[in-house]
């Protein structure tokens, strides 16, 4: 390498304070991923309160076909109308016995699963809902009203005796799975922000990591659209106290690009150099953002300032970067980088002899290479 290119890269590295160890470790098997029973969820409840009807059926049969059982995606679907209302809910039980009936004329018999306990509880529905309310949120119900409970008392009545007395006291689902029911209706319908940060807190409070909270949203942008998980994703994002870019480099503009997956931002700060030969970035990958598969003809170096993600090269492990780190990529190498699930990742970008050409873009990593890689 020659001598200017040490030069330039010691450089950087005394402005960016980033050099450290470079950890080494191989990408494990994660903890952070929703079960399929509980992806598949997600759609179904979606899809219902959207009255996307065409979608729905595909969602209600891959549901099926992953383990849920009949009881349980009935429940889902009538658990639904406290957010979207009776008519959602009921044509979306209609959509839901067709799709049974077809199966069956297909000679498919699905498992019914267990029916809902019978609730033998004296206590009032109004002191079990707050009950439950409180497991919900880990926080003491007040009897001081305040907000829209002291505007019309009537629905926070309503609230405790009929949705989380009469809805969650019933078994059929846990609580977990209904709190995930309640947060797929809510982004997929919009206009409720507000409600939306409470049903996210309580996910949190169940026990859903930040992980499996951002794979939810990636479920919404794929299977529900960008708008709706854009939206989601701001209010999780100030849930979880996480701040896009916190390195000292300015994030830029939200890329459009077939080239990466989910939310990544560029700030281009070099253009391509006529006599250095070199381009750099700052890069800032929202969790679970990548890029595709790619190469650099004059090969590239990271520079990480922000957060936790991943780089891999085709045919190797995958090597957990971490702010301080540093990655250099040879010539030529096909690889990825990109944030983990539960992490935000920012890191400078800088292409080497560029005269020999830009990145060559390769396919996208799916969602297997990205989240089972050991």
């Amino acid at each position: 390498m020659k001598k200017w290119i040490f030069k330039l890269l010691n450089g950087l590295a005394m402005i960016f304070c980033l050099f450290g160890s470079l950890h080494a470790q191989n990408m494990a098997e994660n903890d952070f991923l929703l079960s399929i029973k509980k992806q598949n969820i997600i759609p179904i409840a979606a899809y219902a309160a959207k009255g996307e009807l065409q979608q729905l059926k595909t969602a209600l049969n891959e549901g099926l076909d992953a383990g849920l059982t009949v009881n349980e995606i009935k429940e889902v679907i009538v658990h639904l109308y406290a957010y979207c209302g009776f008519p959602r809910s009921i044509r979306a039980l209609q959509i839901c016995m067709d799709v049974l009936d077809e199966r069956k004329e297909k000679g498919i018999m699905d498992e019914t699963g267990k029916e809902s306990s019978f609730v033998d509880d004296r206590t009032s529905k109004y002191e079990r809902g707050k009950e439950n309310l409180e497991k919900l949120t880990g926080i003491t119900q007040s009897e001081l009203q305040t907000g829209y409970a002291a505007f019309a008392p009537i629905i926070e009545i309503f609230l405790k005796e009929h949705l989380f007395a009469d809805i969650f006291d019933r078994d059929v689902l846990t609580f977990a799975e209904r709190e995930l029911v309640t947060i797929s209706v809510i982004s997929s319908i919009g206009g409720a922000e507000p409600m939306l940060r409470s049903h996210f807190n309580i996910c949190l409070h169940l026990g859903f990591t930040s992980g499996q909270l951002n794979q939810f949203i990636e479920i919404i942008r794929i299977r529900v659209g960008e708008k709706e998980a854009n939206s989601a994703q701001v209010v999780l994002k100030d849930v979880l106290g996480v701040r896009v870019n916190e390195s000292c480099f300015p994030e830029g503009q939200l890329l459009n690009s077939p080239n990466f997956t989910g939310q990544v931002w560029l700030n281009m700060m070099g253009a391509k150099d006529s006599t250095l030969h070199t381009s750099y970035g700052n890069v800032t990958f929202a969790p679970g953002g990548r890029t595709n598969w790619h190469s650099h003809p004059g090969g590239q170096i990271l520079f990480i300032t922000h957060g936790k993600g991943y780089y891999q090269a085709q045919g190797q492990h995958a090597i957990l970067l971490q702010k301080g780190d540093y990655m250099e990529i040879p010539p030529n190498v096909v690889h990825w980088h990109g944030a983990a699930p539960d992490s935000e990742f920012a890191h400078i970008a800088i292409s080497l002899n560029t005269d020999l050409g830009g990145a060559q873009w390769l396919l996208p990593v799916t969602d297997d290479e990205y989240l089972f890689k050991e």
